[in-house]
């Protein structure tokens, strides 16, 4: 089963362009947005995992997500370690759940997150309808959270 598509030449679409400005906060790099997943620049491990996902049916969370370490520091400008939340699609899992931008995933279904990978790990081995129970940092707040899939 292949993946259904459409290729954009931004330059010469400037309704296109704007969008991919809108999703991605982006220009003038490669943007691919896979099930309301964007991918900024070339990632083909995270590109592969996508399209495989979509073309397998899986079901998506509805968040951009990136490695929290490169992201957030805490005070004395030690790491902070999970899945940073970078957007949220409107009407996903997510977003009924109550994940918001800036939130920091460090804990799904009792496993530990310490990268958008090791969510992007587990999300891969859930079937859709799911329910997936979260530990989110907001601030200087431990969050537990309940999205079904």
């Amino acid at each position: 089963m292949g993946v259904q598509y459409t290729e954009v030449d931004v330059t010469r679409d400037p309704v296109a362009a704007a969008e991919m400005v809108r999703r991605s906060g982006q220009q003038g790099v490669p943007v691919t947005v896979v099930d309301d997943q964007v991918v900024v620049g070339f990632d083909p491990r995270r590109l592969q995992m996508l399209v495989s996902r979509a073309a397998r049916g899986k079901p998506s969370l509805g968040i951009s997500i990136a490695d929290a370490s490169r992201i957030a520091m805490r005070a004395g400008g030690v790491p902070v370690f999970g899945a940073y939340v970078g957007k949220v699609a409107p009407s996903s899992p997510a977003e009924r759940a109550g994940l918001r931008p800036g939130d920091i995933i460090t804990e799904a279904n009792l496993r530990p997150i310490a990268n958008a990978s090791d969510l992007e790990k587990l999300l891969e081995e859930m079937p859709a309808g799911s329910r997936l129970s979260l530990v989110i940092s907001r601030g200087d707040r431990v969050l537990r959270l309940q999205a079904q899939l």
